[in-house]
Order: structure tokens, then sequence, then C-alpha cells
């Protein structure tokens, strides 16, 4: 590798620690080559790719501080330390204790959902069904299913719905402030 090469690799990883997050074309302009071979030097450097904005962002592996889901949010853009965006759905909804339905992965993810759960309707490693109005998505896999079933199960089971006095006096707040 030529001093040059070096020298631009090394100011790519300082813009890397101090940004912390750039896309393809920076690193391409920062280390002085094409996209493919910045491509190919961030795939020897392991960096993230965001699952959000069609992965354009990349992060250096010791940058980003995943929470227990294994994710990273940083201003605005999304990283997993499962992958992308499929092989992060994949293994939360594996991971999840009861199956996880639209809401949970907007909550968990900080996407809307239906811009991309279609994609999963008849992937193998999910397992898609209707459960009171909504779908869910479980893992697969027998065993994991049956647990996450079950669990799903007795949340509904807990869940009730509320008296008639109940209902109207949620009506009335609904009307009385329909921002709730």
């Amino acid at each position: 590798m030529s001093r040059q090469s070096d020298a631009s690799i090394g100011k790519a990883q300082k813009a890397f620690r101090r940004r912390k997050v750039l896309t393809l074309g920076e690193v391409a302009e920062l280390i002085q080559s094409s996209v493919h071979t910045a491509r190919r030097r961030l795939k020897e450097w392991r960096a993230h790719t965001s699952y959000n904005h069609n992965g354009q962002y990349y992060a250096l592996p010791q940058v980003p501080e995943f929470d227990a889901n294994g994710l990273w949010r940083w201003r605005g853009v999304f990283f997993s330390q499962h992958g992308n965006l499929k092989r992060t759905v994949i293994e939360l909804v594996r991971r999840s204790q009861a199956g996880l339905d639209a809401g949970a992965m907007r909550s968990v993810l900080g996407l809307e959902p239906r811009s991309f759960l279609s994609a999963f309707a008849d992937h193998p490693q999910l397992r898609r069904e209707k459960t009171q109005g909504r779908f869910v998505y479980y893992s697969s896999d027998p065993d994991v299913y049956s647990g996450q079933r079950e669990r799903r199960c007795e949340l509904s089971a807990k869940a009730r719905e509320p008296t008639p006095f109940e209902a109207v006096a949620i009506l009335v707040e609904k009307i009385k402030h329909p921002a709730l």
C-alpha cells in the first residue's frame, strides 16, 4: 500500500471518529478511490451499514453503542448489530417473548412498518398469523414459535374489553381531546 493511500485511509478513519457516520461517497472521496474500492475497504473494516436510508450510511465497528436489542441511532440514522433490516427483523422476532406486531416493530425499529412488513409475509424464517385483528410475526422455529404463541395467548387473555361505563368514559375523553 502506498503512503498516499495509508494517509487517506488514516484521514477517513479520523473522519469516522469525529463524525461517527459517513456515506459511501464520503468514504470514497476521503480515501481517494472509486465507490467500488470504498465499499471493499468498508467491508475489510467490518463497518456497520444503516438499516434505514437504503443502507446509505456506515459506521466503524467501535463507534456504535448498541442497546439491548442490538440497535443504535445516530441523528436519524439507524444501525443494527444484526445487519440489514431483513436480518434485524428476523432476529428481533426470534428473540421476542410473544412475537411482534406492527406496533411493536415500529417502536423498536423506529420505522413505519407498512414500508417493509409486506416483504416478510411469506419469509421462511418467520410465521405470520392474524391475532385479534392484527398480524403477529413469530419465529418459524417450532420450539420458539410454540413458546411465543403460548405467551401471546396468555397476554391476550389478560387483556380485557372495557366495561360499558369505561367505554363511554374513554369515548368522552377522546371527543374532548382528539389528539390523545
